[in-house]
């Protein structure tokens, strides 16, 4: 009955997440962020990880100040390492271990190319050429698990773009700040939303 009860409430709290974010998408950035915020709180900083990791990539979105877009897309990326983490405990069960294939950390991965991409591009706002590099390096190193679908081709356009992007400004360079698209593309691995979009980091198109 309990585990029933904390499934009932997750789902709950999923609903109305996509429902802050059909906000964002249509338009309306202060009611959306407004919304994450108090999600947020709801949730707390020990709350479910991949609710956090949702969330704090939304709220992102919603930021004027690179520097807070920033510590955001941190928050997303420091709650998808807490979650691949206990799914890889999980995997030394004895339901994981037979099919590790099968087994949700994979799917987990391919948040990563996407959240160090959205990172690169924070930081190519601020300047810091030699932190999105980083980032981008790490985005590029993991796309091997991402899937040959429009998400995977939108998110190696998206590091190609802006490596070009780096290349030309040359190691020095300050590159003029990229303007953030809400709400492109899809996450893997995400838990549905209303209208049936998937939540998890989207794509972000530098």
């Amino acid at each position: 009955m309990a585990e029933q009860q904390e499934q009932a409430a997750a789902d709950a709290m999923t609903t109305r997440i996509g429902q802050a974010v059909m906000l964002l998408h249509g338009g309306d950035r202060e009611e959306a962020r407004s919304r994450f915020l108090d999600l947020w709180a709801e949730i707390g900083e020990e709350g479910d990880a991949l609710h956090r990791c949702t969330l704090a990539h939304y709220m992102a979105d919603t930021q004027d100040d690179p520097s807070d877009e920033l510590a955001w897309d941190l928050r997303a990326l420091s709650a998808a390492d807490e979650l691949t983490d206990q799914l890889t405990d999980e995997l030394t069960d004895d339901r994981g271990a037979d099919h590790p294939e099968r087994h949700p950390s994979l799917a987990v991965r391919a948040f990563y190319p996407s959240l160090h991409l959205n990172l690169a591009a924070d930081y190519v706002k601020l300047g810091r050429s030699e932190a999105a590099r980083g980032h981008l390096g790490a985005a590029r190193a993991g796309v091997g698990v991402l899937g040959d679908d429009a998400y995977g081709d939108g998110v190696r356009a998206g590091i190609g773009r802006l490596e070009s992007r780096l290349d030309r400004e040359g190691p020095d360079g300050a590159p003029e700040p990229t303007p953030r698209r809400p709400g492109q593309g899809r996450g893997p691995g995400g838990t549905g939303g209303p209208g049936g979009e998937t939540l998890g980091p989207p794509r972000r198109e530098p």
